[in-house]
Formats: C-alpha cells, sequence, structure tokens
C-alpha cells in the first residue's frame, strides 16, 4: 500500500499528469488511438479525476478519495447487496488500508457536461475487474456521480458461476 504524505503524492500525481505519461485511453470526440492525451481539455480532466481516485483508493486517503464524489453519489460493489450512499460506502472505506486496482484502459464518452465511462482494471486478489460509471460537470469540476465494479465473466464460464451463485443464494436463504 502506498503510504505517502498529501504533499508526495500531490506531486506524484502531477508530475503523472504533466509528464505526457498517460494510461490507455479512448476518447470517442475524438480519434481512438490508444495513449494519445485528450485535446479537449475538460474529457480529459474527467479522465485525471478517475486517475485519481485509484491513487487515492490505493493510498487510503480516503478525503481525497471521496472529495472526487458528489455527495449524492452512489458506488455499486460486486456483491448484490453493495449499493451504497457515499455515506455508507464511507463507513465501509475509512475502516479499511485501501485498495489498489491498475487501469488497463479506459473508455470516456462525453455528452454534454456529462461523461460515461468504462475501465478495465487488475487487482491482485480479483485479477480483471470492469468499473463503469458516470461523471457529471459542477461548479467545483468533474466529480463521480456513480461507480459500479464488476467482474467481466466470459459468456463460456457464465452458466457454470450462474448456477453457482443460485446455489450459494438458496444456501443463504435457509440459514437462519
Amino acid at each position: 500500500m502506498l503510504n505517502l504524505p498529501k504533499l508526495t503524492k500531490a506531486l506524484l500525481l502531477s508530475t503523472i499528469l504533466h509528464s505526457g505519461l498517460c494510461l490507455p485511453v479512448v476518447y470517442a470526440d475524438e480519434p481512438t488511438a490508444l495513449n494519445q492525451v485528450s485535446r479537449n481539455p475538460q474529457t480529459a480532466k474527467a479522465d485525471a479525476v478517475l486517475n485519481m481516485l485509484h491513487l487515492s483508493a490505493a493510498a487510503a486517503d480516503w478525503d481525497s478519495y471521496f472529495s472526487l464524489f458528489t455527495e449524492d453519489a452512489g458506488f455499486i460493489g460486486t456483491d448484490i447487496t453493495e449499493h451504497w450512499t457515499m455515506a455508507d460506502f464511507q463507513h465501509y472505506a475509512r475502516s479499511s488500508n485501501g485498495w489498489s486496482y491498475e487501469t488497463q484502459s479506459r473508455t470516456l464518452v462525453r455528452h454534454g457536461d456529462v461523461v460515461v465511462f468504462d475501465e478495465i482494471l487488475d487487482n491482485k486478489n480479483y485479477g480483471l475487474c470492469r468499473g463503469t460509471g458516470t461523471l457529471i460537470l459542477t461548479e467545483d469540476g468533474w466529480k463521480i456521480l456513480q461507480y459500479h465494479m464488476s467482474f467481466p465473466i466470459p459468456n463460456a464460464l457464465a452458466p457454470r458461476i450462474t448456477d453457482q451463485i443460485k446455489v450459494f443464494r438458496k444456501k443463504a436463504v435457509k440459514t437462519p
């Protein structure tokens, strides 16, 4: 886990954002070559918010992390019970040491003051995951309105996995 002082994290992020180092990103309102820097500063700023989200989570810098969401944002986790308000999600997250997801690719599509995105992430425990969501342009810049984490299950494996989920849910219902 990254455990850096706030100034060090800010300098690290600033270096990353201004060095030309960028993740594979597809901007729908521009040519779709990977690793290009957005010529649309607002789309690039939305991308930077998502980069900061993952850096803040890895550092367990919860003040930074939650400042990236709107007050009425929602977080949908991988479990069917994980549909959190920000207050609920903060309670969960702040008791943890953070989590680390490495962005493999990201697609951003802008519609006026709204950006919808999906990203493929790699996690040490779970492997490949998918994050999707919505950012909105506020007076304070781009903020995350909704984030949804899921596991991309290959279609060939889906019947086996969904059968396991059905069995699990039946057992859970029977347990007092």
